[in-house]
């Protein structure tokens, strides 16, 4: 059955469709922390989507997916072209209908069934861009209204560059900055008592429907990462995420320290740590945007490392106690309740299953550690 054999060819397809789609227009440009998860959701759905269809048949063929449809809605908030989202769909298209005729001929299906099974596509491709261009439509017609609504697009606008009248935010651009990402049911309440303790101006902007805010502390005077991150420990997150940037000055140290803030939220969420400084997850959150880098360091550091007959368990818990212990033999053999000729004799069995001295690849390992935690 075609669907089986694409279905065991799906992590290929999902890849191959999410790179046709970030070179046509990097999703990770898009100021709103959520969009790229919110997109990678979608193109998901679209690929399972046409799958059932191909299992089902096109006159049985499911509602379109709310995500597609709320994904749509998103690129209309977040300044996305239309040219863009349906040049996106088209791609799709196009690449899982290669898929599909590989498969088709691998099976040796005749060529009338194939091109059956290829208009098919071609009306259900037709139906998503109908969908998905009418729900754009309307969304991009009915904003922005209300004045939180126009406040929000206004900091969309700005952290993307752009000359628009910002006076109704009631914020000095021109000061000192420290921004914050947060996420959860009370970030309102925990934001404005962070404000007061620090004696700041506060700006909060939320996405919709989520509890996602992008938050700056403004004042005449630099503030502190440390000093904000005390404030922070002494309130009742009620299990609200934040992370802190790094001071900025002026409009550009506003959005610096804003994307500071946002490429650690990530980090927050994988840990469950309510609080997480963007100066003490720099790499790692540098890493987490780059799949290519992510999968690279599984692969070249990871995964021979499992290839050890206890999978890995020994080698990776021995690895993060010496990194933890500052790469210290004695250390780690003294967290780890052994002894140094132990931890010396296990980091070189490490060495022989990565063909390479500890000493050149630590940062690397290390980090691939943390991703894998």
């Amino acid at each position: 059955m075609l669907s089986s054999r694409l279905r065991e060819r799906l992590p290929e397809i999902q890849a191959a469709v999410a790179t046709r789609v970030y070179a046509i227009s990097d999703p990770r440009d898009v100021a709103d922390p959520a969009y790229l998860e919110g997109l990678n959701a979608a193109l998901a759905a679209a690929v399972e989507h046409r799958l059932v269809v191909l299992e089902t048949g096109e006159r049985r063929a499911p509602a379109i997916p709310p995500l597609l449809l709320a994904q749509a809605r998103l690129d209309a908030r977040d300044g996305v072209s239309l040219d863009t989202v349906l040049r996106r769909y088209f791609a799709g298209n196009s690449l899982f209908g290669n898929f599909l005729v590989q498969e088709a001929e691998r099976a040796g299906v005749p060529n009338p069934a194939l091109r059956s099974l290829l208009a098919a596509q071609a009306t259900l491709g037709d139906r998503l861009l109908d969908a998905v261009s009418a729900e754009f439509a309307r969304e991009a017609k009915n904003r922005p209204s209300s004045a939180s609504e126009r406040r929000r697009e206004c900091v969309k606008s700005l952290l993307a560059g752009e000359l628009v009248d910002h006076s109704e935010l009631g914020y000095d651009l021109g000061g000192h900055h420290l921004a914050l990402m947060a996420k959860g049911e009370r970030v309102p309440e925990a934001m404005s008592v962070l404000a007061g303790r620090l004696d700041r101006r506060l700006l909060a902007i939320n996405r919709e429907e989520e509890p996602v805010w992008a938050c700056w502390l403004g004042g005449r005077s630099a503030l502190a990462t440390d000093e904000a991150l005390r404030a922070l420990g002494q309130i009742d997150l009620g299990g609200v995420f934040v992370t802190v940037g790094e001071p900025g000055e002026g409009l550009s140290g506003w959005r610096f320290s804003h994307r500071q803030a946002k490429a650690a939220l990530p980090v927050a969420e994988r840990r469950s740590q309510p609080i997480v400084p963007y100066v003490d997850v720099a790499l790692l959150a540098s890493v987490l945007r780059d799949d290519l880098l992510v999968t690279s360091l599984r692969r070249l550091y990871l995964e021979p490392l499992e290839r050890a007959r206890d999978g890995g368990e020994v080698g990776c818990e021995t690895l993060r106690a010496y990194f933890a212990a500052e790469r210290n033999v004695s250390s780690t053999a003294a967290a780890l309740g052994v002894d140094r000729r132990t931890v010396s004799n296990r980091i070189h069995a490490i060495e022989e299953l990565l063909g390479r001295q500890l000493r050149e690849i630590a940062i690397e390992l290390e980090v691939a550690l943390q991703l894998d935690g």
